[in-house]
């Protein structure tokens, strides 16, 4: 599985958040954030199970579509949408690869009804004093992987994900500050097109 599919698995967010909560963020609180976000893009930071460094721009168009576009020296383009995730590295001269959503969790993040207080989905649930970390699974998927998500208060603002997979990498993605609202077109997360220019 190529390092790009396994920073997927693995993201989590570095955070430099300022005037945090002193209290966690209710589970509830979390699940009506989510939900709430419809679209955002933005940068991120992705460090790789390998310990190499790749960033670019990301898309979100909930529910179901997220669009990873990597800076060079990477070339790649991940896309999540259709209940797949499409991964195409033009280095690699090899065909682009596709897996169910549902088998990675990002899925958790992308479902049309985000409820983290769902049995058996939170494994964890903490405050470390700037953000609050919640760890889960898909119940229906435990084998998928885990992902480790990092939210800081006063506003909810996700800021960072870890995806923990089933081979037992780990890949962390780290959120810049999200363009939250606005118009995504949808074609951005069509796999036919998915090598065309994001610019609208």
């Amino acid at each position: 599985m190529s390092y790009v599919f396994k920073a997927l698995a693995t993201a989590a967010v570095i955070c430099t958040a300022s005037g945090a909560s002193a209290d966690k963020i209710s589970l509830n609180g979390l699940s009506n954030y989510l939900n709430q976000l419809k679209t955002a893009e933005g940068d991120f930071t992705q460090i790789n199970d390998d310990g190499t460094i790749s960033s670019g721009k990301i898309f979100i168009k909930r529910p179901g579509r997220m669009r990873f576009e990597y800076n060079a020296p990477d070339s790649a383009i991940v896309l999540a949408s259709n209940g797949a995730v499409v991964i195409d590295d033009t280095k690699s001269n090899q065909p682009a690869e596709t897996y169910p959503l549902k088998r990675t969790p990002l899925s958790i993040i992308l479902a049309r009804n985000v409820d983290l207080g769902q049995a058996k989905m939170v494994t964890g649930h903490s405050y470390d004093g700037i953000v609050t970390i919640v760890t889960a699974q898909d119940p229906e998927n435990a084998d998928a992987g885990q992902i480790q998500m990092k939210f800081t208060n006063d506003p909810v603002q996700l800021r960072q994900w870890v995806i923990n997979d089933s081979s037992g990498g780990s890949t962390t993605v780290v959120l810049g500050e999200l363009k939250v609202g606005g118009s995504l077109p949808n074609r951005i997360f069509d796999p036919k097109r998915i090598n065309e220019s994001v610019n609208r």
